[in-house]
């Protein structure tokens, strides 16, 4: 599909959300997303059994409570700050680019969905679309599994879009930057804590034997937030959670690393999650709720979660530096464009075409 003027998108996707915080949903979205070959690598015949005779009999009623908990008015905490993201990244995208570009929210699994993004983008116009997973980290699990159905979805189409993906942004310095401010604002607020606490979602051993990056990149974000604050080794540590089935995963685990703090005689500590763009179950349920307990009643007297970046400026400033970044080149992101220009060319170009007797 043509448009009259070139037009680039932006898709910005993350995991995804349950439509809502009830076993039936839960069952819907944790089949889509547990079925997925990236998120568990396990010959499909078996895991289908496992799947779908244990866990999808077990799982959603109890993570429907953990959802219920956090549940906002709007929905979903990851999808309402998801689709705040996607409207102040729209805004200042419209202020940086003199020509039109288009941002549109994509989620992994659940709605809505990255081909419902990418049709919206398509219905818009847009003949250029940078694709942009909100995980720092790479993971083959996220940031290929988000290819994948980007993939998927384009294969369906006729007329393709140029295309560019964002594989990670784990070191960007902007977003290092963000993560500092949010963690200094919050000392300043609160006071400091004995210990910083950097946890990230957890993967299984073998992913990193395999070859993902991912752990190395996790503890390369922590070095790098703890170097822009000035921290000492011993003033933080990096742990895994949200650990899943009973093979070992990344090490150490957030749970037993805030048991072994309290046990050790530590009073206070302060968590922070890098790796999650925006708050969500994993976050406002799983470690302000579960793993706070565990420290609490474990001796320890002061926790406080650093929330996930969300909509704060330097975030989304930190977003736009690398949407800048991935679409140098594109026209109608260069500061020379000119849409009266662009218009009167298409009008001149459509002329000559009919003149030839072609279709403008």
């Amino acid at each position: 599909m043509q448009t009259k003027i070139p037009i680039s998108g932006v898709l910005i996707t993350n995991l995804g959300t349950p439509d809502a915080p009830t076993a039936s949903a839960l069952r819907r979205y944790l089949g889509e997303f547990l079925w997925d070959k990236r998120v568990v690598e396990i010959p499909r015949p078996i895991w289908w059994l496992i799947l779908h005779g244990i866990i999808l009999r077990t799982r959603p009623a109890k993570s429907a409570k953990a959802y219920e908990s956090v549940w906002m008015p709007a929905g979903s905490p990851l999808l309402v700050y998801s689709n705040g993201q996607k409207e102040a990244l729209q805004a200042r995208l419209n202020q940086r680019f003199s020509g039109p570009v288009v941002v549109e929210l994509g989620m992994r699994y659940g709605q809505p969905s990255i081909e419902s993004g990418l049709e919206k983008l398509r219905d818009a116009g847009a003949q250029r679309i940078l694709v942009l997973p909100l995980y720092p980290q790479y993971s083959a699990a996220t940031t290929a599994s988000t290819f994948d159905a980007v993939a998927n979805t384009l294969k369906t189409w006729r007329w393709l879009p140029e295309l560019r993906f964002v594989q990670h942004y784990h070191d960007v310095p902007a977003y290092i930057q963000a993560v500092a401010n949010s963690i200094e604002e919050h000392w300043q607020k609160n006071g400091r804590a004995d210990k910083l606490v950097f946890s990230f979602h957890g993967m299984p051993k073998r992913t990193l034997l395999a070859g993902d990056p991912y752990h190395c990149e996790c503890q390369k974000t922590a070095r790098l937030i703890a170097e822009q604050l000035q921290l000492a080794q011993d003033d933080y540590m990096v742990s895994f959670q949200s650990l899943f089935g009973k093979e070992e995963w990344l090490r150490p685990y957030t749970d037993e690393t805030l048991k072994k703090l309290a046990a050790t005689g530590v009073k206070s500590v302060d968590i922070a999650c890098p790796g999650f763009s925006a708050d969500c179950v994993e976050t406002l349920e799983e470690i302000m709720i579960e793993n706070k307990a565990y420290f609490v009643q474990g001796g320890g007297e002061r926790f406080n979660y650093i929330p996930a970046l969300n909509v704060r400026d330097d975030h989304i400033a930190a977003l736009e530096d690398i949407v800048a970044s991935h679409t140098q080149g594109w026209v109608e992101t260069s500061k020379t464009w000119n849409q009266t220009e662009a218009e009167q060319a298409l009008a001149e170009s459509q002329r000559r075409g009919r003149e030839m007797g072609a279709q403008g």
